[in-house]
């Protein structure tokens, strides 16, 4: 009997549209092993082991099976976006446990392309923080369960990871898609302002936040963006190869914090096999403002704050709490958007010179897997700072960066680089990618079984 854990998300849906497979056989296989892994990892919030059975079984039985890009392909959906009959939690005790009476359009677009979601996947409270813990459980990577899988959408890469789904949805506000696709192993793209329908909470951290896949392959994740988007998968494939002006930088765009070895190793090595491959790769810092640090925090916690507003503050945790209170202090300077346009036109000359900025995706290894959301504000700061400073600079210019896998951490966990574009380049990126991915192949799910 075919196994179809493991396999990609483009595989399966060639399966089933060609009667290789069926959709309830795919399904029932994922959740078999979500059944039997989850408690180790942590991933799903929800579990829709009946509903995705009975919604397999409606895709197998659609009269435009054959050209359905996604045709039974299991997804995981981060808890912080709309799904039809299922609650809403954002990984809080505050929100209210009340079915959603609509899709979010992403979730309603990956249906209409034969996706069917197996389950809601676990985030930090109101998606705040770069590790996933709370209430309602507790997300670890499944390369090292002694660490966190990352955040906010950890609970997604989690299950991708382990081989639970072969895709998911997440979103990124400050790193939320890149900072646990890098430590999961994962392949993700932050798409740029507008390629992809957002609609994330309440205003969508001023326009920062962008919903995006996670996958394991960049096939896989092109495919998912495509559909989100809501175009055709050639819409994010360049006309032709091209050779690309890459920038390297190993310096972190926040004043104080260093870039452990590792990540270093594994940008200067990637460096080095795209200078292999024909690009024009050099050693450039991208001119990060000394405010960098400080209008960071504001975005960060200013759209925490407003995201809080109306939200029993007994019901949420000590640092979220914290959190949105240092944030109403800035949503006047937030809401203003003159530090962002700023940021903006720093950095533009410097994309002007290149096409493609090429950096660690992460400072170093992903914090131990603890009740961070027990621990105060001030050390949760610190935490998140030190180990992922190289995300944030993106969602205030607005312009796409993808995390994809590339060497090892000493533990044996994966190590992996960002990639960042001027607006509009999501294809180039994703083409930059799938060249580094054939040139230096990658394990593509840990090793659990």
């Amino acid at each position: 009997m075919t196994s179809w854990v493991g396999r990609t998300a483009a595989e399966i849906a060639a399966a089933v549209r060609e009667k290789q497979a069926t959709p309830r056989e795919v399904v029932a296989e994922h959740l078999a092993r979500i059944e039997r892994l989850d408690g180790r990892v942590g991933a799903f919030r929800v579990v829709r082991a009946e509903a995705a059975l009975a919604e397999a079984d409606e895709v197998g039985s659609r009269a435009d099976l054959a050209e359905l890009p996604l045709a039974g392909v299991p997804v995981a959906v981060k808890d912080n976006l709309a799904v039809l009959g299922e609650s809403n939690r954002v990984g809080s005790a505050a929100t209210p446990d009340t079915p959603a009476d609509h899709d979010h359009v992403t979730v309603a677009r990956l249906r209409a392309a034969g996706a069917v979601v197996v389950g809601l996947t676990n985030v930090p409270e109101l998606c705040v923080f770069g590790t996933t813990e709370g209430v309602h459980g507790t997300a670890r990577n499944p390369w090292d369960t002694s660490r966190t899988a990352g955040g906010s959408s950890g609970g997604s890469a989690a299950a991708v990871a382990a081989g639970m789904a072969p895709i998911a949805l997440g979103n990124d506000g400050m790193g939320s898609l890149r900072i646990p696709a890098a430590n999961c192993g994962l392949v993700t793209i932050k798409p740029g302002t507008g390629v992809v329908p957002a609609g994330i909470s309440d205003g969508d951290w001023f326009g920062m936040s962008e919903n995006g896949p996670l996958a394991t392959t960049v096939e896989d994740a092109r495919l998912m963006l495509s559909v989100i988007a809501g175009t055709e998968p050639d819409a994010v494939r360049p006309d032709a190869p091209r050779t690309h002006k890459i920038a390297v930088s190993l310096r972190s765009p926040l004043t104080g914090v260093a870039i452990s070895k590792p990540y270093t190793t594994a940008a200067r090595e990637a460096a080095a096999l795209l200078i292999k491959a024909g690009h024009l790769v050099r050693r450039a810092d991208p001119p990060y403002p000394m405010s960098l640090s400080l209008t960071s925090l504001a975005h960060w916690t200013a759209g925490t704050a407003v995201d809080a507003e109306g939200l029993d503050p007994r019901r949420l945790a000590r640092r979220t709490r914290v959190h949105a209170a240092v944030g109403r202090r800035f949503l006047r300077q937030v809401r203003g958007g003159e530090s962002r346009e700023q940021l903006r036109r720093r950095l533009e000359p410097f994309f002007d010179e290149y096409d493609v900025l090429l950096t660690p995706a992460l400072a170093r290894r992903s914090p131990k897997s603890e009740p961070w959301h027990e621990r105060g504000w001030l050390r949760n700061i610190m935490a998140n700072t030190n180990y992922s400073p190289l995300t944030p600079p993106w969602n205030l210019t607005g312009w796409p960066a993808m995390s994809i896998p590339f060497g090892t951490l000493p533990s044996g966990a994966p190590c992996a680089i960002q990639l960042v574009g001027r607006p509009g380049t999501e294809a180039d990126l994703l083409a930059l990618a799938e060249r580094i991915e054939t040139l230096r192949p990658w394990q593509r799910t840990a090793p659990l079984d």
